[in-house]
């Protein structure tokens, strides 16, 4: 019954993230998605917060937790220049409660 219950909380923990582990690549050919990160909130498609923790990333909410190899990450991402290269426009914020999508057209991207 420990292994079963074991087991079942195992898998629940695994697939509980939802596209929320980040990897940054080095060149947009090995990108799933084009980041621009905006100066301004208001500016953004989604804000950002970066949690310290993998057991603290949500279900598309916009709290990333950035892995350390892309073979970990749910979605890698590449920083492009200008907006207008990006398919997701972000501003990091300095709290958990701020991050959010402000433009659920491009939350699809995630999933």
């Amino acid at each position: 019954m420990k292994r079963l219950l074991s087991v079942y909380f195992l898998l629940t923990f695994c697939f509980n993230s939802h596209a929320q582990r980040i990897f940054p690549v080095e060149y947009a050919s090995q990108a799933d998605i084009n980041i621009f990160v905006a100066d301004y909130e208001s500016q953004a498609d989604l804000l950002v917060y970066r949690v310290k923790y993998q057991s603290q990333v949500g279900k598309n909410d916009g709290s990333w937790f950035f892995v350390e190899y892309a073979s970990n990450a749910d979605k890698k991402i590449y920083y492009v220049e200008y907006k207008s290269q990006a398919d997701v426009v972000i501003y990091f914020v300095d709290y958990l409660s701020k991050a959010k999508w402000r433009k659920n057209q491009k939350k699809h991207l995630f999933y």
